[in-house]
């Protein structure tokens, strides 16, 4: 039985060590999912409880932009398009989470074929609060390709 208890733990160990994701970066990992999902629904109620009350977004035409701005745009009837993001570092400091990687959005014209998607670089930033991860911060710009 201890055997077997050893052998468990340490797979365990050895299983959270090769894939490096601690709860808290898997936590965000999770939440960099879901709002981009509330975002694709059009859910402002769940935004607004995902998004801290002073986010601000600095987006790829270079506007700075807050929730009372998104909600108004979103209530008007425009639609994001869909963003695929690909998030390569995450970076904690604190009670802060930072969010790097790169994102594709599909085209004005919604092609479905991804090669035509616009790459996008993004930084978000989350802040834990005393219960819960906020985005507070957000930038993204179009990628330059080389």
């Amino acid at each position: 039985m201890k055997t077997h208890c050893f052998l468990l733990i340490t797979f365990l160990f050895i299983s959270s060590v090769s894939f490096g994701q601690s709860e808290e970066e898997e936590e965000i990992r999770r939440l960099e999912k879901h709002w981009t999902e509330l975002l694709d629904q059009g859910d402002t109620t769940a935004l607004l409880q995902i998004w801290s009350e002073n986010y601000v977004v600095n987006n790829p035409n270079g506007k700075i932009v807050t929730p009372k701005d998104i909600i108004g745009l979103m209530k008007s009837g425009h639609i994001f398009p869909a963003v695929e993001r690909i998030v390569e570092e995450i970076t904690f400091n604190d009670n802060i989470a930072i969010v790097m990687g790169k994102e594709l959005q599909q085209p004005a014209s919604m092609v479905t074929n991804k090669e035509e998607w616009i790459p996008r670089r993004f930084t978000n930033v989350w802040i834990k609060t005393d219960k819960e991860w906020q985005l507070a911060a957000r930038q993204s710009s179009r990628q330059i390709m080389d």
